[in-house]
């Protein structure tokens, strides 16, 4: 019987290509050969390695605080430069007071500002301190963001931000980690550790009510 000729080999009469829907998913999906062995899965990080990652920096976020820093530092210089060299006079021709004009020495404590923030960036990068680098690089680019920087500013809000979540998730795994949050038992029910515990304040005993005595007895009595 004749066979039909196909891009991965000659195909008989009683068996079919692979199909355009296949061929796209083997072309864009890149799905293994058949016949190969699965990819290895991972093993779960260990309690040791969530609480190295929940305490120090990744070598990404190292290198982006240690890039971060200097570029910040230059861009407050050029920043502050940039205003005093467009900084108004402080009188007009005729005397009267600029409102406009803002002293430079305003201008020196912004500058000292915005280099200890970037002094701040490269200590917490080095020491690989997360939650502090991504506070920093908030601080800043809000700060630049408020000088109407905003193209400035915007790099640095959005790094810190993603820094900070990224802290917040760490942090979120390692208590999942160790069961500090309440965990399903095996019946399905909260486990007796998260039950909530008796109050141990005192509660005196309330008096019990006095029955109403019977008309018939008094008179019997009297």
């Amino acid at each position: 019987m004749p066979t039909g000729q196909d891009d991965n080999g000659p195909v008989g009469d009683g068996e079919r290509g692979p199909t355009f829907r296949q061929r796209l998913s083997l072309l864009f999906l890149k799905a293994p050969p058949p016949g190969s062995e699965p990819a290895p899965v991972a093993p779960p990080p260990t309690v040791e390695e969530l609480e190295d990652a929940n305490r120090f920096a990744d070598d990404k976020e190292r290198m982006i605080g240690l890039l971060a820093a200097p570029v910040a530092a230059l861009i407050g210089i050029l920043i502050v430069g940039a205003d005093i060299h467009n900084d108004p006079a402080a009188t007009f021709a005729n005397g009267t007071v600029n409102a406009a004009h803002v002293s430079h020495s305003l201008y020196s404590e912004l500058l000292i500002v915005l280099l200890i923030l970037a002094l701040g960036m490269l200590a917490a990068a080095w020491f690989r301190k997360r939650l502090l680098l991504g506070v920093a690089l908030a601080l800043y680019g809000l700060t630049v963001f408020n000088l109407k920087y905003w193209g400035f500013g915007l790099p640095f809000v959005l790094f810190g931000a993603w820094l900070m979540v990224r802290a917040y998730r760490a942090q979120k795994a390692l208590k999942l980690a160790t069961g500090e949050t309440p965990r399903q038992g095996a019946s399905g029910g909260a486990d007796k550790s998260s039950a909530p515990r008796p109050s141990k304040r005192y509660t005196p005993p309330t008096a019990k009510p006095k029955r109403p005595a019977n008309p018939e007895d008094e008179q019997k009595a009297g």
